[in-house]
């Protein structure tokens, strides 16, 4: 549990740390750049299951997957995200049929927005609702003869299905993050910073935007310290953070939340609610914080 002070500024030892898991993510770097230095750290777990512990009242706030704020009733209590405005480059749906032919769908075990996002554009573009059967967590293309294949992290960016398609394994490749984009004329929104209902946020709230807008202008450094790790050089990890990805939460991402959230209920993948919840403004007093992101073994 992390006790803010009644204080705006938060020092780093006003709150035990949490415990820190082993996986880290990509994308999620630049939203928790700076808060070590402001005393909240930051548990990291598969998106998945930070989604249940937020549920379950094991967090009280956690950077999940879009499409569990619709789920779990959760708030929006950030204008910090991840999301993109075209290409995502992380989140990629490899078809070994003509997407309007393929009657199976396997969907990485790390997502959900992304599962839901493929549903959604076969259904609404090609009419198809393949069965759908889980990838487990480091399965690759090989691992399954699903007519369609759904991976994101560090395996999508890594898999450009050049050898397959050589083959004729695979005849189209999507990259879900563009095809929205250009479907809808609006960006894409995979994961927010949510809160469970009754928990107050209002202190953490410019935490988390002093947070962001530190990575945002710590890109370089943080490309050349992260790159390695997820097999990247540090010029196509810089690239990737800088130019695939966003992290403001603004008008036109509001509006795509809403559509992607009308898409979700028309499949019966969310509640069909109208209005996304937010909680931006609220009071904090303690809050237990997790992040997560679709970038290694998993947004």
């Amino acid at each position: 549990m992390i006790h803010h002070p009644s204080q705006h500024r938060v020092r780093r030892n006003d709150a035990p740390r949490l415990r820190v898991g082993a996986v880290q993510y990509l994308n999620t770097r630049p939203l928790v750049h700076g808060l070590a230095a402001a005393g909240v750290d930051v548990r990291y777990d598969l998106p998945s299951r930070l989604a249940d512990q937020l549920a379950s009242g094991l967090l009280d706030v956690a950077l999940i997957p879009s499409i569990e704020v619709f789920r779990g009733g959760h708030s929006v209590v950030s204008n910090a995200c991840i999301g993109c405005h075209g290409p995502v480059m992380s989140v990629k749906l490899f078809f070994r049929k003509a997407p309007g032919k393929i009657s199976t769908l396997a969907v990485d075990e790390g997502s959900r927005t992304s599962a839901a996002l493929a549903r959604i554009l076969l259904a609404e573009r090609h009419g198809v609702m393949p069965a759908v059967e889980t990838l487990p967590i480091g399965s690759g293309l090989a691992d399954t003869t699903a007519d369609a294949v759904l991976l994101i992290g560090d395996r999508a960016i890594g898999s450009s299905g050049s050898t397959d398609r050589a083959a004729g394994c695979f005849q189209v490749i999507w990259d879900l993050g563009d095809e929205w984009c250009r479907w809808t004329g609006l960006p894409f929104v995979f994961a927010v910073w949510a809160a469970r209902a009754g928990v107050e946020t209002g202190l953490l709230e410019p935490l988390l935007a002093r947070a962001r807008d530190s990575g945002i202008a710590n890109l370089a450094a943080i490309a050349a310290a992260e790159a390695g790790a997820h097999g990247l050089t540090v010029p196509q990890c810089l690239s990737y953070l800088r130019d695939n990805l966003h992290y403001k939460l603004e008008s036109g991402e509001r509006a795509a939340l809403a559509l992607f959230r009308r898409y979700a209920a028309g499949l019966n993948l969310a509640p069909a609610e109208s209005q996304l919840a937010t909680g931006v403004g609220q009071a904090a007093r303690s809050v237990r914080i997790a992040a997560t992101g679709h970038e290694r073994s998993d947004a």
